[in-house]
């Protein structure tokens, strides 16, 4: 039997995948997600929430609804959550275990 492969056969290769990020895509805050799915795919639609004006108390009053502006809609396969949710794990364990920059003011940074 040969060592040799078939050139017609498929080959395994690994690739590590990295953002083609060239600066023209703006950021985008947001500090609430709403999360819903169907049987294939996850939707995470972020949106920015704000102080309530009396005007938004008075209309959420029946409801105790409030809107938020929707700033991002994101669809990620099911098969992608895993990873997803493994690596904020993995990021959020890094983060509590650093420490601020020296001479970083204290308080929220947005």
């Amino acid at each position: 039997m040969s060592d040799q492969q078939d050139p017609e056969a498929p080959r395994n290769v690994n690739f590590t995948i990295v953002p083609d990020d060239t600066g023209d895509q703006s950021r985008t805050y947001a500090n609430f997600c709403a999360i819903s799915h169907t049987p294939f795919d996850f939707t995470l639609t972020f949106c920015e929430v704000l102080p309530p004006t009396e005007q938004e108390l008075r209309a959420a009053g029946g409801t105790h609804t409030l809107k938020a502006p929707v700033r991002a809609r994101i669809v990620v396969p099911v098969q992608f959550v895993p990873n997803l949710i493994a690596a904020l794990t993995e990021h959020m364990r890094v983060y509590s275990e650093s420490s601020p920059p020296p001479n970083w003011p204290r308080g929220p940074v947005h």
